[in-house]
C-alpha cells in the first residue's frame, strides 16, 4: 500500500493521519470521540473511508490506544476509555474495513515515531515516556518496536519508585491494585497534588510559581526530578538505552533537562552516564504518527 494510516484515540478527541511512503503528511484531522463503543468503531471506519476516498486508494490502519491487548484473549485491557476494555477492537475495526488493522498502546507509539524521524532518530535502543494524565513507556530497538511476550513491554508506569526514601514508601496505591507505581508519583495529577493538596490534578503553572518564590511549589518540583531521576535511572540499569525521549504535558518542564541528567549519575550502575534525554520532537502528534508506523517492520 502507498499510504499508511494512523488513529491516535483519545478520551476527548481522536486524530487521524495519511502518511505516503516518503513519510510526508498527505492528510491530517481531528473528531469529537464517541463516548461508547459502537460510536467509537463507527467514528474510525468512518474516518479511515473518508480519508482514502481523499486519498484515492486503500491504506494500511494502525491505531494506538491507552491500553493495550491482551494476548490471551485479544480484548482491550487497562484502558482509560473504559468502554473498550474488554473488546476486540482490532478484530471489530477489521470487520468493517474488511482488511487487518495493528493496535498498539499509545506510548508504543510515541516510541516509534520519535525513534523513527523525532528526538530519538539514529539511536539504536530509544526508551519513550508519556508524562501525562498518566506515565507509560515504549522500548524500539533498531527500528522495531518490543511489545514483549506478554504485550507488557515498556510498561514502566507500573513498575515501582526505586530508592524510596522513607517518606515515600510504601506509596500511594495505584489504579492497578499495588501502591508504589511510578504512576502515582510521575503523572501530571500527581504532580498537582503535590503542590496544591490531594485532589487537584492540574499543574499549569507550578515553574512559574516556583520561580516566584512559592515554596510549596519549588519542594514538590524538586521531589518531582529526584523520582524521574531515580526511574530513569532504573531503566538504564535494566536497558541500558542509547536514549530516553520524553513526551506528554509535563515533558515541556525545562528543569527536567537541566536538572535530571545529573540526579540520575548516583544510580546509574557504572562508571558513565551517556544515555541522552530529550523532549519529542512531534509533542503530541508523535502518538498518531506511531500509529501508523505499526506496519514498519514490525
Amino acid at each position: 500500500m502507498s499510504f499508511r494510516i494512523g488513529i491516535d484515540l483519545g478520551g476527548t478527541k481522536t486524530e487521524i493521519v495519511a502518511l505516503d511512503m516518503a513519510d510526508q503528511v498527505r492528510l491530517r484531522r481531528r473528531a469529537p470521540t464517541p463516548g461508547d463503543y459502537d460510536g467509537i468503531l463507527g467514528m474510525m471506519a468512518g474516518l479511515v473511508r473518508q480519508a482514502e476516498e481523499e486519498l484515492g486508494t486503500a491504506a494500511s490502519v494502525g491505531i494506538g490506544i491507552p491500553g493495550s491487548l491482551s494476548p490471551a484473549t485479544g480484548l482491550v485491557r487497562n484502558a482509560n476509555t473504559q468502554c473498550l476494555n474488554g473488546r476486540a477492537l482490532d478484530a471489530d475495526l477489521a470487520a468493517r474495513l474488511g482488511r487487518p488493522v495493528r493496535v498498539s498502546n499509545d506510548a508504543n507509539c510515541l516510541a516509534l515515531s520519535e525513534a523513527a524521524d523525532g528526538a530519538g532518530a539514529g539511536h539504536g535502543v530509544v526508551f519513550a515516556v508519556i508524562l501525562g494524565t498518566g506515565c507509560g513507556g515504549g522500548v524500539v530497538v533498531d527500528g522495531r518496536l518490543l511489545e514483549g511476550y506478554n504485550r507488557v513491554g515498556g510498561e514502566w508506569g507500573h513498575t515501582p519508585l526505586p530508592w524510596m526514601t522513607p517518606a515515600e514508601f510504601p506509596g500511594p496505591r495505584c489504579w492497578c491494585g499495588l501502591p508504589g507505581c511510578l504512576e502515582t508519583f510521575l503523572c501530571g495529577p500527581a504532580l498537582a497534588a503535590d503542590w496544591r493538596g490531594e485532589g487537584q490534578r492540574d499543574a499549569t503553572g507550578i515553574t512559574a510559581a516556583a520561580a516566584g518564590g512559592d515554596a510549596t511549589a519549588e519542594a514538590a518540583l524538586a521531589r518531582f526530578t529526584s523520582r524521574l531521576a531515580r526511574a530513569l535511572a532504573g531503566v538504564t540499569n535494566l536497558l541500558d538505552p542509547d536514549a530516553i525521549v520524553l513526551g506528554g504535558g509535563l515533558s515541556n518542564l525545562q528543569r527536567i533537562y537541566d536538572e535530571v541528567p545529573g540526579l540520575m549519575q548516583p544510580f546509574i550502575f557504572g562508571d558513565v552516564g551517556r544515555t541522552r534525554l530529550l523532549r519529542a520532537r512531534h509533542g503530541d502528534s508523535s502518538g498518531v504518527f506511531g500509529a501508523a508506523r505499526l506496519w514498519d517492520k514490525n
